[in-house]
């Protein structure tokens, strides 16, 4: 065969020269890989989190003076009333707060939207509301 279509490789002088013999592969020693820009490697240990921690609500069970007055001062101004707007705004229990809710409701001061289930919905009463129901 004549050289035109090939040519003959000289032998390998590099570290990995010794990979393709046995006997070659023990008198090379590899030379320790650097890692760069962490392209592989093994993965690194996933870390649980704590959780998000939440602040202890410490809403009063029972009405104090100051808060039964805000009751029936602010609370029939809103134009959406639920128990949890009342328990949130004037921090008090969700179950004091329908207890309150009630209350307001038996005296004409709010008027029921939704009453289906848990879900209670009041709004307040305006002018033109107590003049079509009388």
């Amino acid at each position: 065969m004549s050289q035109d279509f090939y040519t003959v490789m000289p032998p390998k002088t590099s570290a990995k020269a010794g990979k393709g013999g046995k006997g070659d592969a023990k008198t090379v020693a590899k030379a320790p890989k650097k890692k760069e820009g962490g392209g592989g490697g093994k993965a690194k240990k996933k870390k649980w989190s704590k959780g998000k921690v939440r602040d202890k609500l410490n809403n009063m069970v029972l009405f104090d003076k100051a808060t039964y007055e805000k009751l029936y001062k602010e609370v029939i101004t809103y134009k959406l009333i639920t128990p949890s707007v009342v328990s949130e705004r004037l921090k008090v229990r969700a179950s004091l707060a329908k207890q309150g809710l009630r209350e307001l409701l038996a005296k004409g001061m709010i008027k029921c939207v939704v009453h289906h289930g848990g879900q209670l919905v009041y709004t307040r009463c305006t002018k033109a509301d107590d003049t079509i129901v009388e």
